[in-house]
């Protein structure tokens, strides 16, 4: 079909029967099921057949925890039954955001266990404004053990803004002392991973984030790394 394609110059439809990109791929979270449960429920001939080395399954917004996990797998991850809950309540948060989730996305979210504990800090709601010729303000809400509590403050930018709004919640008696951030995946909508190292007193923690919005990814960090000061102390 390829041949043929260069030949008149015209592409096959990716829904094209038999030789499409799509017509052994399966994303619908039932059709994965079935696929990965019994093959022949959803296909009536082998990918093999046509010179493909395997189906394909995609992994999105209507993907089922059978086929997040099968990929893990074969990715080398075990989880146990808490860590799959959690990392599937975050993989479903970040289908909405991209149409298809990558290798390299579900290797970082896998990466990334972070179970929540009593009496830790979570991100409940921030706000981040910045610009150009304007002071950057941030207001950042964090809940402990079911209560609230919001923090204000400005800053030389919208991530020293937002830490700083973390700070007067906390308490700023910690130093940052490494902040880096990196892309995971190809694209505008890849996830962005930030590290960052924090010291109090002799204990050193290094805390990580995970998100398509850098600041999110920034403030995910910077709390991560707060809670592990925490529970060492």
């Amino acid at each position: 079909s390829r041949l043929l394609s260069n030949i008149i110059g015209q592409p096959v439809p990716p829904n094209k029967a038999i030789v499409g990109a799509n017509a052994f791929a399966h994303e619908s979270g039932i059709h994965q099921h079935g696929v990965l449960a019994e093959r022949s429920t959803y296909e009536i001939m082998t990918p093999q057949s046509i010179g493909l080395a395997a189906n394909k399954m995609v992994l999105g917004k209507h993907s089922g925890r059978h086929a997040v996990e099968d990929r893990l797998k074969e990715l080398g991850y075990t989880l146990t039954k808490e860590e799959l809950d959690n990392l599937f309540e975050r993989f479903k948060k970040l289908a909405d955001q991209k149409k298809n989730i990558s290798d390299s996305d579900l290797e970082a979210l896998a990466a990334d266990r972070q179970i929540e504990q009593p009496g830790a800090y979570k991100l409940e709601r921030y706000v981040v404004n910045c610009g150009k010729c304007m002071t950057a303000t941030a207001v950042i809400g964090l809940a402990k053990d079911g209560e609230v509590t919001e923090g204000v403050a400005a800053g030389t930018g919208p991530v020293d803004a937002a830490y700083k709004a973390i700070e007067s919640i906390v308490g700023p008696d910690f130093t940052l002392t490494h902040y880096a951030i990196q892309s995971v995946s190809e694209g505008e909508d890849s996830l962005g991973e930030v590290v960052v190292r924090l010291k109090k007193g002799e204990n050193v923690v290094t805390g990580r984030g995970l998100s398509t919005d850098i600041i999110e990814s920034s403030l995910l960090a910077y709390i991560n790394g707060i809670n592990k000061l925490l529970k060492q102390a």
